[in-house]
């Protein structure tokens, strides 16, 4: 059993035994992979209290020298770009960003393919503008990351935007005016509701069920309101985790079709399941905006989506107003994005990040009541439904003082906000960090507000 030499020291032991850690990995004498003692057999054999061992484990962990794998052990990391390193004591699960893997193999060979991003064509690229809408390649690579839930794209109705709030601004400043109405999910994304502040916009929420929208109730406000289109996340909505029926897309896709209403299908996260429903832009026969960012499948530092247009001619408008408000998408990373899509490197990340959200819902099943919580095992968030008796203000206030940020249902709310909480399950670095964060959420549900809270 590994046993570090301790220097004498003034400091706490738990950084001495974590700055041996380090010595050890940089003398070869821990070699990557290596299974480092388990906690307890640690601090018998050093005469240590076991917080004392859990607490050196931490700092290992938080200096990226050790992962901990839940059942399983700690283990010296393999040498890595990646970095995985998060503020002490301090875990924020209220930004939803992809999990970083455990095994992030493939992330490594994504980032050695920059090295073939060089010669003559690279520098045209680097000192010259593009067309708002992307260079052919980059639409064409597009085309076929989407061949997965979307086939048949026509390149002429694709464009390359930056980011999907670029790609929301342009379908906005197409279609809106201001004072102008637009449908919603009651509880939605926080882009939008700011760029509808923006534009003046009036957001209304629309009628759901647990299947989607209801139908009956939809005609009737779109008989009443005559909005100008209906923005939505129909595929792991954010922030319920809840996808609509097939049954249900077809209906309102085809009401939509009847009426004429524009549909903005917000499609984040609809390259993560692995037998994905059709979108709405497949089965509308009205005009469908669909919206699909790379920031939840590949990186959110790409800055890129790839905007689907109805037809050939909103495209070009779409353009325009690329155009005039971002100019372009930035052509590094969309010929990074590229790179990746035709090697097939981002079809092989796209596999590890969902298995990486299987491994990290499963813990939420483990250590969350199953009463309070909603998820879905392909998706890397969950929602938290609070019992009674908590506010989630007073919610989030206690967790933030026991180390863990996460986000309200105001943030989200277009009509009254739910009493719950959204949980990002990439906000952790490590399983290991999302499980202590999820059993101290765990701990304070089974409380009542009063006992967690002490004012003198």
């Amino acid at each position: 059993m590994w046993t570090p030499k301790l220097e004498k020291s003034s400091g706490p032991l738990y950084l001495a035994i974590a700055d041996a850690i380090a010595a050890d990995i940089a003398s070869g004498h821990l070699a990557p992979g290596a299974r480092l003692p388990p906690q307890r057999s640690l601090a018998q054999a050093l005469g240590l209290d076991f917080t004392t061992v859990t607490r050196a484990y931490q700092e290992a962990g938080r200096r990226g020298l050790v992962d901990g794998r839940v059942g399983q052990g700690t283990f010296v990391r393999s040498a890595s770009p990646v970095q995985r390193t998060a503020a002490v004591g301090f875990v924020d699960m209220s930004m939803n960003l992809p999990p970083i893997p455990e095994d992030d193999r493939v992330a490594q060979r994504m980032w050695e393919s920059l090295g073939k991003l060089h010669g003559p064509e690279m520098t045209r690229l680097m000192l010259r503008y593009q067309e708002p809408g992307g260079a052919l390649r980059d639409r064409q690579a597009g085309a076929r990351w989407l061949q997965g839930w979307l086939p048949g794209v026509e390149i002429e109705r694709l464009l390359v935007a930056p980011g999907a709030q670029g790609a929301l601004s342009a379908i906005v400043a197409t279609l809106v005016h201001r004072g102008d109405v637009i449908l919603t999910e009651p509880l939605t994304y926080p882009g939008f509701i700011s760029l509808a502040a923006h534009f003046g916009i009036r957001l209304v929420a629309m009628e759901m069920d647990e299947a989607g929208p209801i139908p009956h109730a939809l005609e009737r406000l779109i008989a009443t309101l005559q909005p100008k289109a209906l923005y939505c996340t129909p595929t792991l909505h954010n922030p319920t985790t809840r996808s609509w029926t097939l049954a249900r897309r077809e209906e309102i896709a085809a009401l939509a079709g009847k009426t004429g209403l524009p549909l903005i299908e917000d499609d984040a996260y609809g390259a993560l399941p692995l037998a994905p429903l059709p979108p709405l832009a497949s089965l509308a026969t009205g005009p469908v905006y669909h919206v699909a960012s790379v920031s939840k499948s590949l990186s959110p530092a790409l800055r890129l989506a790839y905007l689907v247009a109805p037809d050939a001619g909103a495209a070009l408008r779409l353009a325009g107003a690329l155009r005039g408000t971002t100019a372009m998408a930035s052509p590094l990373t969309a010929t990074l994005a590229t790179e990746w899509i035709e090697s097939g490197l981002a079809f092989e990340f796209l596999d590890v990040l969902r298995g990486e959200a299987r491994e990290r819902q499963q813990l939420v099943g483990t250590l969350l009541p199953r009463e309070t919580v909603e998820a879905d095992r392909e998706g890397f968030h969950a929602w938290l439904k609070l019992p009674d008796g908590w506010s989630r203000g007073e919610f989030i206030s206690r967790l933030r003082n026991m180390g863990v940020s996460a986000v309200s249902s105001d943030t989200f709310a277009i009509s009254a906000p739910p009493e719950a909480v959204r949980l990002s399950l990439g906000g952790a670095v490590t399983r290991e960090e999302l499980a202590r964060s999820l059993a101290m959420i765990s701990a304070l549900l089974s409380d009542r507000p009063a006992m967690t809270s002490l004012i003198v």
